[in-house]
Order: C-alpha cells, then structure tokens, then sequence
C-alpha cells in the first residue's frame, strides 16, 4: 500500500484500523528483512563510480565527469556545460571568484551560464594578467565581465601583461598602484575557477602574445615541468618549477593559489591525464571537472 499504491501512512491507518506507530514500525521491518529494497538506477552518461574512485585516490571534495566518448563530441563543449552547471547550483552567494581569463574552455563555460535573479558572488578578480593582442585581448576581458553580470558581482582586472621580458620590469609593474590594489584583493578569493595547461599553450593564451618562447619553454622542460595552472608550472609529483620565467609572471603565486578555500579546475582530454594528476597531487585543485577520457588515463597512470 505505501511502496506501491502510493498511499500515504495516515490513509494506510484508517484503511487498516492500526495506528500509525505501528505502520511505521511494519515499514522500518519490512525494509530491515529485505521485503522492501531500494535499487538506485543510474541516469545513462552519469559517471559517478568513476567520479568517487578519483575523488578518493586524491583527496578531492567533488568530481565531475562528462562523457567525451563517441566520434561526434566535442569534448570543449561539454565540459563548458558541466562547468556552467556546476557553477549555477554552487554558487551561493557571497564568494569572491578568481578566475584564470586565457582560457577557450572557460569562455564557453561562462557562455552557457544563466542570469542569476540575485547576486550570487562579491567579485570576480583576474588571477594574472589579462593584457595581450588588442584583438584577442577582448576575450579575456569579455569572460571576467561576463561572468561578474552574470553572478552580480564587480569586476575586477589586473592592467598588465601576463608575462613580461624581465623580472625588473616584473618587480616595477607589482609596484604600480592599479596593480597592488588588484593583489590585495588575491587575499579575498574564495573560489578559483581554472584551467590546467599541458606545455603547449591553450589556442586563447597563443594567440594572445603570452605564450611563452621557445626558450622558456626549454628551460621548463628540462626543469621537468608537465603542466601549469595561471602560468605556474608543475613537476610530475605537483610540486612547484622555479625557473627565470616565474619572477616575470605578473599574477597569484603558487602557495597563493594553493590557498584559495575552493580550486575549481577544467581540464579534458587523454592528452592533459598526466598535467592534471600532477596537480591533483600537488594540491592544486579540489574540486575537478573533467571528460571520461582524461579520467580514466588518471587511474592507469
């Protein structure tokens, strides 16, 4: 009558004439003998086994996985989705979001959020800097403003280059008074919302004059750098590369970003599996938004 009719306790106990302490009492054994089990039936292209085998080998607090599989995804598409989701139920008002701008992947995720009726976060703060080609530069500033309108928020831009020839220069641009007042605001991220970069840089980040020469990319891979997160490179084991390049990044340290309370990262593909363990065991992120594909290289590597 309660599992299948669909009645509720109090109409099981004037049909029955038995009171409803003793209803509950037959409900409760019914299920402890076996007479009634729940069978949870998973929605196909959830991957949540997978999802919970990664978020417990690592130490994460929520993983998403996105099916990639199939000739016709487009594994970008689909993680903007999940990450456009994933934002929409956890934002909650409040937080002040670092977000890392030369990124395809999260321009696409930003795209497909909606219009929150309320503010849902404080500011939205460039991580680095956001200064590049004047043609692509507007990407750039388009997701920090797009997502601050989108969330209510204010946003907040780091007036420089990501990445300049010389640590001196480095040294006099963190001394300008429209960047020290963005760095001082670093101290305020709750939530950082970031891609995580193989050596070769993302289509965004080339195309915007930030990429790195050959030279530094050299010294990074003879450092033993696998991947980046903002322009902060890692080893295979996650822990930090110091080169010459690190004094001329004009954005978050390292230890900085590692203690932001809540790392978001976006990443795909077989080809980033080996970046992304890197920073999940470096404790770059805790929270991962990635594809079936990626996921399943994290556990064979």
């Amino acid at each position: 009558m309660y599992f299948e009719s669909g009645l509720k306790q109090r109409e099981i106990c004037d049909a029955l004439n038995i009171s409803q302490a003793r209803v509950s009492r037959l409900l409760k054994e019914a299920q402890q003998r076996g007479i009634v089990r729940s069978i949870v039936e998973i929605p196909e292209g959830l991957h949540i086994d997978l999802e919970e085998k990664i978020a417990s080998t690592f130490g994460l607090a929520d993983v998403v996985i996105v099916d990639a599989d199939g000739p016709h995804v487009d594994p970008t598409v689909a993680l903007a989705g999940a990450t456009a989701a994933y934002l929409e139920s956890t934002l909650m008002g409040g937080d002040v979001i670092g977000i890392s701008t030369w990124s395809s992947t999260l321009l696409a995720a930003v795209d497909r959020m909606r219009m929150r009726t309320s503010p849902v976060a404080d500011r939205v703060i460039q991580m680095f800097g956001g200064v590049g080609n004047p043609d692509v530069q507007i990407e750039a500033t388009r997701l920090t403003s797009r997502l601050a309108d989108l969330t209510g928020a204010r946003p907040v831009f780091v007036p420089s280059a990501a990445v300049v020839s010389d640590p001196a220069i480095a040294s006099a641009i963190f001394l300008d008074s429209g960047v020290t007042s963005v760095v001082g605001q670093w101290n305020d991220i709750t939530v950082s919302l970031v891609g995580i970069g193989s050596l070769e840089p993302s289509t965004l980040l080339a195309r915007s004059g930030n990429a790195l020469g050959l030279e530094d990319l050299t010294s990074l891979r003879e450092s033993g750098a696998v991947g980046d997160i903002a322009l902060r490179y890692f080893g295979s084991d996650g822990a930090d590369i110091e080169t010459d390049l690190q004094s001329r990044v004009i954005g978050m340290s390292a230890m900085h970003m590692r203690s932001v309370p809540r790392r978001i990262a976006v990443a795909g593909g077989a080809h980033k599996a080996s970046a992304i363990r890197a920073a999940l065991l470096g404790g770059w992120v805790t929270v991962l938004i990635t594809d079936t594909r990626a996921a399943r290289q994290l556990l064979d590597l």
